[in-house]
């Protein structure tokens, strides 16, 4: 994967379980009080896990690749949910990055210092993690056991970099449910490399000036009150910060020019032009490998197919390699790559059989922050695979051995891409995820006994998000663990007999078969009668609390249709008593239909239930709506099929 300081921070934050707390540059000249609980003004505990007491970033970057920084960072924890602050991480290259004047310092309640760590006591380790085998980043850290409350924190360092594409941002607040009593951030750039920089969720500005040839920006903020935590709130879209570009770089070497989207995918392309190559030996063989097939999309269809099935994904980021790609030869060869490598190899193949591409880099995962269009800076993190068709854009995500060919998911859909084309880099927006790419359908046939026994056949097709949780997901368990994850999604009774078959997988709609037995299958047994769910299984459970003023949009992870057909046989001897009413409900993003049938002559009830989402993003307006909405739905499953003995 492509790195950047701070996505290697996340992955060293998870090596150790725990996330960090950020440290800045010292002032000799800090009151006592900020060591002590007790003085913490009682508007800043007010939904507050953690209150920064102190905090100040200094950074001089000399020119284009250097920077010196200097952190100093005073923390006091009120409880045992603000934990992540009393683990310390920094993440460095041993060629590019050095540290100095590393302290954490544990202080009581009273400001009383209870323990010292520095550097010595850091572990030193690879940054390697479950993506990426080798790299030559690493890190120190330390975690420090908390064993009373409140607890204050503090944390120094200094450190020298040779090496960045663009600056680290400012989290005025990194988290919620944290107040600031004090904070600033100092950035002195000389005027040649272009520094810019960017509000984002605050309208705070820096005070400006001049010396030794440096400009010097400072922002300032006190008493900020803690951001209250709200469920399905994306961080990005709440919290405020500034981000900090260069237009002019050093990148392990390599210098380059980040004045607009262009320049950058120049440079990028630059890195590229020398690895998207095959041997003409190689070339002769997947044109013979493609003649019979018809359409240049068949046969990408046909190398995308050939690529997952020969290739494994590997992460080696070492030096230039956490931006440059793998030569092509080499993963033909070698059968493994990361992203870059396997985004460049597809390029590779295509290009044998003269269907252009364009490789591209993104800022994936889940309703991430899109990149801005006006602000010039890396947020990327994956490289992906355009291919322009003539009557259309197909994209690829070429690091997985299960995706569908030309679907993304939202992993990587709705947001903007790096395209790199022969001109430089060009912000392009990649497919914008709907209801129709995420199906789950359902048909279920259930034969009653007599006892109020069952036995169930469930048919599922899927696609999408839902398929990924089948092909992705479900194999890597073992089978008492697929049970019971099934069970618990589907909200499925616990069987006497659980089969599952996983079936066909063709064109992106996987097919997966349950079989089960029941000894015991209704609900209550009254007399003669006996209770049921008529609905297999739900097709929904999420229920919200509610909110008299929700300030942010509530974000799921993608838009979804869900639909089941449920079939009950009723037992010989048995007839329906009381059929559930049919019920369809509505609200501004979605809407949940159910229909129930009794067919007399068959002795049979049909069910037929359909939920659709059509955008996974709620405004804060809709969001009672919502929850009301989701709330009938939730009454609306649970209503009772009463079935009786004939007389």
């Amino acid at each position: 994967m492509l790195t950047k300081k701070y996505n290697r921070l996340l992955l060293l934050i998870a090596a150790l379980c725990v996330l960090c707390g950020q440290g800045y540059g010292q002032d000799k000249n800090i009151p006592k009080d900020l060591y002590i609980a007790s003085a913490i003004p009682d508007s800043l505990k007010e939904d507050a896990n953690v209150v920064v007491r102190y905090e100040a970033h200094e950074t001089i970057v000399k020119g284009p690749g250097k920077q010196t920084t200097k952190e100093h960072n005073i923390v006091t924890v009120l409880n045992e949910k603000g934990d992540s602050e009393a683990t310390f991480v920094l993440p460095y290259n041993k060629k590019y990055d050095s540290y100095s004047g590393i302290e954490m310092n544990i202080y009581n309640a009273a400001g009383l210092l209870i323990k010292k760590y520095r550097k010595s006591d850091m572990y030193d380790g690879s940054a390697s993690n479950d993506e990426t085998m080798v790299t030559d980043q690493r890190f120190l850290g330390i975690r420090h056991a908390i064993a009373a409350y409140p607890v204050t924190i503090e944390i120094k360092f200094e450190e020298d970099e040779s090496s960045f594409i663009s600056l680290d941002s400012w989290y005025v607040q990194d988290k919620m449910e944290q107040s600031i009593q004090n904070a600033y951030c100092r950035i002195s750039a000389d005027p040649s490399i272009g520094f810019r920089y960017q509000n984002i969720n605050t309208s705070i500005k820096p005070v400006k000036s001049n010396a030794e040839g440096l400009d010097t920006y400072t922002w300032t903020v006190k008493n900020v009150k803690a951001i209250k935590k709200q469920e399905h709130v994306l961080s990005w879209n709440i919290m405020p910060k500034i981000n900090f570009a260069v237009n002019t770089f050093n990148c392990y070497g390599y210098p380059g020019d980040f004045t607009n989207w262009q320049s950058f995918g120049k440079w990028i392309k630059a890195l590229n032009d020398d690895v998207c190559t095959l041997s003409p030996e190689r070339i002769a063989q997947i044109k013979q490998m493609t003649d019979t097939i018809k359409t240049d999309k068949e046969k990408a269809r046909f190398l995308y197919n050939y690529m997952q099935k020969s290739m494994r994904y590997v992460g080696i980021q070492l030096g230039i390699g956490g931006y440059k790609p793998f030569p092509a030869t080499f993963v033909d060869q070698k059968k493994y790559g990361d992203c870059k490598a396997l985004s460049n190899y597809m390029r590779a193949l295509l290009s044998a059989v003269n269907i252009p591409s364009n490789y591209a880099i993104i800022r994936s995962g889940y309703n991430e922050e899109p990149v801005d269009l006006s602000f010039p800076s890396n947020r990327f993190n994956h490289a992906i695979l355009c291919v322009p068709f003539k009557n259309d854009t197909t994209w690829l995500e070429c690091t997985s051995n299960t995706a569908a060919f030309g679907k993304l998911g939202p992993f990587t859909e709705n947001r903007n891409a790096l395209l790199i084309t022969d001109e430089g880099g060009k912000l392009v927006n990649t497919p914008r995820s709907t209801w129709k790419d995420n199906l789950f359908n359902s048909e279920v046939h259930l034969v009653l006994d007599a006892d109020g026994g069952a036995k169930a056949q469930i048919k599922i097709l899927s696609s999408g998000e839902y398929r990924s949780v089948f092909v992705d997901m479900l194999p890597n368990y073992k089978a008492d663990e697929q049970k019971e994850f099934l069970l618990k999604q589907l909200h499925i009774k616990q069987p006497s007999i659980f089969n599952f078959k996983p079936a066909d997988d063709v064109k992106g709609l996987k097919e997966v078969n349950i079989e089960m037995e029941y000894d015991k299958f209704c609900d209550i047994v009254t007399g003669d009668k006996q209770f049921y769910r008529p609905l297999a299984f739900l097709l929904w459970d999420v229920t919200l609390p509610t909110q008299e003023q929700r300030k942010n949009n509530y974000y799921f992870s993608a838009p979804v249709a869900k639909s089941c057909i449920t079939t009950i046989d009723l037992p010989v001897g048995f007839e329906v008593e009381t059929l559930p009413a049919n019920q369809s409900l509505k609200f501004s993003y979605g809407n949940y239909e159910v229909k129930y049938v009794y067919d007399a002559a068959k002795n049979q009830v049909t069910s037929t239930a359909k939920f659709n989402l059509i955008n996974q993003v709620i405004p804060a307006t809709k969001y009672t709506e919502m929850q009301e909405y989701m709330d009938a739905v939730a009454k609306a499953q649970n209503k009772k099929l009463v079935i009786h003995r004939k007389a």
